[in-house]
């Protein structure tokens, strides 16, 4: 039984992924599920004490901001591969070109990729859009499911 109204589109939307989960393993369309995050980057303000004989090393506690970085997390586990591609930002057209990558560079003779991914405003064909003219764009739309 589906408790609060708004979460009958993501039962219906988990249903579709398991579904997509259940399929046998084909190489010409392979299975990638692909996820993003960010990492905050930072350095050390005093230097570690290395570990001596009888003494662990010794990391001080304090540190300075030093930006961001964005992940994105490509995991083919039919395949048993994977990929992390790092950009300095989380935007539209980031996610467009780690897209573009995974088809020409990681899976280029791939008939149609099945891509699992959240639904993220930035994760949509629109992207492919913002960020290459639209033939290159409609190609890369077409390479996934």
């Amino acid at each position: 039984m589906i408790a609060p109204e708004a979460s009958a589109a993501f039962v219906a939307a988990m249903e579709d992924v398991l579904d997509v989960y259940q399929r046998s393993h084909d190489p010409q369309r392979p299975l990638v599920c692909l996820d993003e995050t960010s990492k905050q980057m930072i350095k050390e303000t005093r230097t570690p004490i290395p570990a001596a004989p009888g003494r662990k090393a010794r990391h001080d506690y304090e540190y300075e901001r030093n930006g961001v970085a964005n992940l994105f997390m490509m995991f083919a586990p039919l395949e048993g591969w994977r990929h992390v591609k790092v950009t300095d930002r989380h935007a539209a057209i980031d996610y467009a070109h780690a897209l573009k990558d995974l088809s020409d560079v990681h899976f280029p003779g791939a008939t149609k990729i099945v891509l699992v991914q959240d639904n993220l405003s930035t994760h949509t064909p629109a992207s492919l859009y913002a960020a290459f003219p639209a033939a290159e764009a409609r190609r890369l739309v077409e390479r996934f499911e």
